[in-house]
Parts: C-alpha cells; structure tokens; sequence
C-alpha cells in the first residue's frame, strides 16, 4: 500500500491517493473523513472524480473510500492477465475493502458500479453491512441498449480509439451522444478531462477499457439479481427519476426483490446523480447509514 501522486486531476475533496497491490492488480483510492465507511464505485469512463461533491458532504461524518476501478479513466493500467470481467472488477472492490481493513461497509454504486455492487454483495458480502445503488445496471440492461456501440467498438481492431477521439473536445462531451444524457449539468472541465483522456492518451488504458467492454454479458447481472433475493443486508435504492437509460421499472424492481429494501427518487437528475444532486443524494446515504 502506497501513497501516490496522480497525473490527471482528482478533486482534492477526495483525500489522499493510495494504491493498493491487490490479488488482481494494483488499484487506486482515496480515503478522507472518520466515521463508518462507505465505499464509492463508479461506472465506465469516469473514475472517483464522480463522486467527490458528494464525499465532501459526508467525509465530516463517515469515513469515504472512493476507487479509481480500471473502467477506462484510470491511471494504474491492469495487466494483460488481469481479470476484468464483471466478476473481475467485484473481487477488486472486495479485496480492496480487505486491504483496507474496512468492516461492516457501505458500499455504494453508480451505473457499471451498480452491476458491479451486486455481484460484490452476492459473492462475497462478509464485509459488506449495507448496499446502495443508485441508478444502475440490472438484469438484461447490462450495458443499456444506447452505450452497446462501446462494446461494438471494442471487437474492432483501432475501434475504441475513434469512437473516444472526438471527446478530446469540451463541447462534445456535452453532446447526448456523450455525457450529455448522464449528466443533467455541464461537468466540471477538469473531471471531464480526467474522464476521456486516460484512454486517449494511454494504449494500456484503452485496453483495459476494450477488455472490460468485451467481457460484459447479461449472465453476471442476471445471476447478481437472483441473489439479491436472499440478501439480508439493508439496501437503499436511490434512483434518478429522469434517467434516460435505466428506467423507474428496475428501481421499483429491485426494491421489491431485496428483502430488506426501501426506494428513495431524486429530481432533477440524470444517471450521474452524484453530479446532479450531491445534496440530495449525500443526505440519503448518511440517513441510511445512520439508521
């Protein structure tokens, strides 16, 4: 475990960069406040940037572990044996929080970090004392429908890299085609950058990202989402009610196939909730873990 300095910007509202030497790579993260631990996962092609409005609002009352996962906006690229799968990228989370030493977490997730909560929580919960998903992956929407020319793009040969080229510019990224349709409000420059331009700017990123791509199947998610069945730990859902790609449905789902569930809607959000509404949100994530 080391600490470290990062090339491309974090929010200092983060804490203190460490990397951890896991079973599965070395992954990076970063850890401010004292408290119970909630720990923050991301989705593809963000890294712990989208969570830091909402660290700053809990790091004075809860200890906030938020990941860089390699997704496709990390630094530490994983090696060519690395296992990214969606049960991969779970046993990084987990191992992580062991590294740490954290017990009795909250682990919250955002989008793939949705998904990859629930495999987490259904292999491995030990840990884990209690769950929040935010707007996510579920079931057969692993990836939405809209985000499957990414996949398509990583089974050809150059095929991620021109598809990402054009997110070198600032305007674009607030296309639909873009962010524009995850988050309500223009994204911070400096995040954005952090977002797009590791697998612009390294061939090792882009190709954990292309290997992350490649190895999403609906079998993870679907089998994640049987287990939650028999999930005794608490869970908080806590959904964007204008999400574009993951519908109120599979709020509402979840929430009743979780025996120990409550659903909680946030206004005036897309999917990256954490970046629409960090009040909102925050105030629900303490209101639980409190509870």
């Amino acid at each position: 475990m080391t600490t470290t300095v990062d090339t491309y910007w974090r929010s200092p509202a983060l804490g203190s960069p460490v990397d951890l030497d896991l079973p599965g790579g070395t992954v990076r993260c970063f850890r401010t406040g004292q408290g119970p631990a909630v720990v923050l996962v991301h989705g593809v092609l963000v890294n712990a940037n989208l969570w830091r409005k909402v660290v700053e609002r809990l790091a004075p009352e809860f200890e906030c572990v938020s990941l860089d996962l390699p997704l496709g906006s990390h630094e530490l690229a994983m090696g060519s044996d690395a296992d990214l799968t969606p049960s991969g990228l779970a046993a990084l989370v987990l191992d992580a929080i062991e590294a740490l030493g954290l017990e009795s977490v909250t682990l919250a997730g955002n989008d793939t970090g949705g998904a990859i909560c629930q495999i987490a929580v259904t292999e491995r919960p030990g840990r884990i004392g209690r769950l929040v998903l935010t707007s996510c992956d579920y079931r057969e929407n692993f990836p939405p429908p809209e985000f499957r020319s990414l996949n398509e793009a990583a089974g050809k040969p150059g095929g991620l890299e021109t598809l990402l080229a054009p997110l070198r510019s600032p305007a674009v990224r607030q296309l639909p085609l873009a962010y524009g349709r995850l988050a309500k409000r223009p994204l911070d420059p400096r995040a954005s950058d952090s977002y797009v331009l590791p697998p612009l700017e390294s061939a090792a990123v882009c190709d954990d990202l292309r290997r992350v791509l490649a190895g999403q199947d609906t079998a993870y998610s679907i089998r994640a989402a049987d287990g939650l069945r028999e999930l005794d730990r608490p869970a908080l859902i806590a959904w964007s009610r204008e999400d574009a790609f993951f519908p109120a449905a599979d709020a509402e789902a979840l929430a009743a196939a979780l025996p120990n569930a409550r659903l909680e809607w946030i206004d005036d959000a897309y999917t990256f909730s954490p970046e629409d509404q960090p009040d909102r949100l925050a105030e629900l994530i303490a209101g639980f873990v409190r509870a």
